[in-house]
């Protein structure tokens, strides 16, 4: 009697696990087919109308050339950049917050976007990795992007440092920490404000042009790069799944489980400062991406790893694509910086954290 009491038990338990994770692969579903559609939406969206099978046979490479030129030079690159972008930045983000223990720790709120703008700003200026054009368009190309993510990732990684030792050292408490990444942001803001009033004028313009954040730049070379970066930081972060999950529920505890604190804790930020700094140096300053994500996400399908890392990469990867296609076609033919729209997007998501932060105390 009591072994079938137990078999009952065991079924039971396993049908509600079945749905636990039928659920959240359902919602994964769901926001794959979303980013795929509005993929296609933005492909076709643009001063050049094209029809879908137009769209079809160019990406199979049947199409005019006109076509062609459009898909493969514009639109296609532009399109995987935002999946691309998107998904490392959320990922980061929620990696960050569960390191930090901080519902607002993202790349943007703790100074490391700002950071690796200023190492990045610094290499077009200072090192002259950047040729400048007088058009519109692609004011600023980097023509060493080996120079500008080296030290995009440099400031980036000092501005990671401060903020653990400041969080080991002195014991701060998660606002702190978000204060103390806040000002890191306006010491590095202000540094790349130095490095313009010194520069001469026409760097002066392709430097802000550059920071305002345009996924437009993006070619062929530093889609791969950014997909090769962020693939590896992904599998990675799977394979450290168990450990952010252990970390979740406390320091003490997830050293009791055997989980090395320091060094996941180190390795996290550094994979996600790495993401933040090539994503920063080929396309400029996205903010609130990998703030926004992983709070959406948390809420709808829970804080498991397991779920939380695939699901915000998902996440990430719609919103870019959505703040892009919006910034495309608000005012067309005049194309928005992407990350104004962003900022838009996040700014509300921040002040509404920071609200209801204070009103639980």
């Amino acid at each position: 009697m009591k072994v079938s009491l137990n078999k009952e038990k065991n079924l039971d338990g396993i049908s509600v696990y079945k749905r636990y994770t039928g659920k959240k692969i359902m919602i994964a579903l769901i926001l794959l087919v979303l980013v795929f559609i509005l993929s296609i939406f933005a492909i076709n969206a643009g001063s050049t109308n094209l029809k879908p099978y137009q769209i079809l046979m160019s990406i199979f490479g049947q199409g005019s050339d006109i076509s062609n030129v459009v898909i493969w030079r514009i639109r296609l690159p532009r399109v995987l950049a935002a999946i691309i972008a998107g998904t490392g930045l959320s990922v980061a983000g929620c990696v960050m917050q569960n390191n930090l223990r901080n519902p607002l720790a993202s790349p943007s709120t703790l100074g490391i976007t700002n950071a690796a703008a200023f190492g990045a700003s610094l290499a077009i200026v200072i090192f002259d990795a950047g040729s400048i054009r007088s058009t519109n368009a692609d004011a600023v190309i980097i023509n060493n992007p080996y120079i500008v993510a080296i030290s995009a990732f440099i400031c980036a990684m000092i501005a990671t440092l401060v903020i653990l030792m400041l969080a080991k050292l002195r014991g701060l408490l998660p606002e702190s920490i978000v204060l103390a990444g806040v000002a890191l942001g306006s010491l590095f803001s202000a540094g790349t404000t130095l490095i313009q009033y010194f520069a001469q004028d026409v760097q002066v313009a392709a430097t802000v042009f550059w920071t305002f954040g345009d996924l437009g730049r993006a070619s062929w070379n530093e889609i791969f790069i950014m997909a090769f970066i962020v693939g590896l930081s992904l599998i990675y972060f799977m394979f450290r799944r168990w450990d952010y999950n252990a970390l979740d529920s406390g320091e003490e505890s997830a050293k009791s489980l055997g989980v090395n604190v320091k060094r996941v804790r180190f390795e996290g930020m550094l994979v996600s400062c790495i993401i933040t700094a090539v994503t920063v140096s080929f396309l400029g300053t996205i903010g609130f991406i990998g703030l926004i994500g992983p709070q959406i996400v948390r809420r709808i399908t829970g804080g498991d790893h397991r779920f939380l890392i695939p699901i915000s990469a998902l996440m990430g990867s719609l919103l870019l694509l959505i703040a892009d296609t919006m910034a495309r076609t608000i005012i067309a033919p005049v194309i928005l910086p992407v990350g104004a729209i962003t900022s838009f997007l996040g700014a509300p998501l921040f002040l509404y954290l920071l609200l209801r932060g204070y009103k639980t105390r």
